[in-house]
């Protein structure tokens, strides 16, 4: 079933058209990669998904609750010398609750645990933010959304300035979480088109599709026309391809 709907999406800053007549159907079971240039509209997309921008132009149209929509920042180094630990993070995403880091009930503390259980950083709960590797503190992030319950959960570049066992733990931890959740990432990691996701959005201004099936297919055919992605995928892996559908 789809639980995010795009249908001839525009936006631009100014009078420069950042998404052109963009259409995406996410499926509540999906792992899609978002992935593209500098500037050519992903993280706007992420934004208008989230509902901090609104389009311009065409519509979003969602079967499920804001609510359910997880988020995942890009900087997660941020204000990381505030003293706070593991756990209060988690408990931020309690945003329900209007309530101070003493205020949340045992059942509060019990879902956070949970949460940082969930993502393997329990035994951490109560180290300070700062002293966790970036790898740790994403994974404490991701805490953080799962607190809410989310349907879907977005990503912005969530292995970005981690090393590659962080980067590598990270993705499986989203695999993991994707056999309830649906995973929608923002990424210039090859490794999510070639080994996680399930579907890619490639976007420079407009949007290409691209179903992760029957790879091998079209690269083992040398006489036929490969586009962007399928020809990252064929150097990422001699035994790999993606097909696409351009979108429209």
């Amino acid at each position: 079933m789809n639980i995010i709907n795009v249908k001839n999406l525009f936006f631009k800053y100014s009078k420069i058209n950042v998404l052109e007549d963009i259409n995406l159907n996410i499926k509540e079971d999906d792992f899609l990669a978002i992935i593209g240039p500098n500037g050519g509209g992903k993280s706007t997309l992420l934004k208008l998904l989230l509902g901090l921008l609104k389009p311009q132009k065409g519509e979003i149209n969602l079967t499920l609750k804001t609510d359910d929509i997880g988020y995942v920042p890009q900087n997660t180094n941020l204000n990381i010398d505030f003293p706070i630990t593991a756990l209060e993070v988690v408990l931020m995403g309690h945003i329900k609750k209007q309530k101070s880091l003493f205020g949340y009930s045992k059942a509060d503390k019990l879902c956070a645990m949970n949460s940082l259980k969930q993502v393997g950083m329990d035994e951490f709960a109560n180290s300070k933010i700062g002293d966790l590797s970036g790898g740790q503190r994403q994974r404490v992030f991701i805490a953080r959304s799962l607190c809410a319950n989310p349907k879907v959960i977005l990503l912005d570049e969530p292995t970005a300035n981690i090393d590659v066992k962080g980067q590598n733990d990270i993705y499986e931890l989203l695999k993991e979480l994707n056999k309830n959740i649906c995973i929608v990432v923002v990424s210039h990691d090859i490794s999510v088109l070639l080994n996680y996701a399930k579907n890619v959005a490639h976007i420079n201004k407009n949007l290409v599709y691209h179903n992760i099936e029957n790879l091998n297919k079209k690269i083992d055919n040398e006489n036929e026309h490969m586009c962007e992605v399928e020809l990252l995928a064929a150097l990422g892996s001699s035994h790999n391809h993606s097909s696409c559908n351009h979108v429209h």
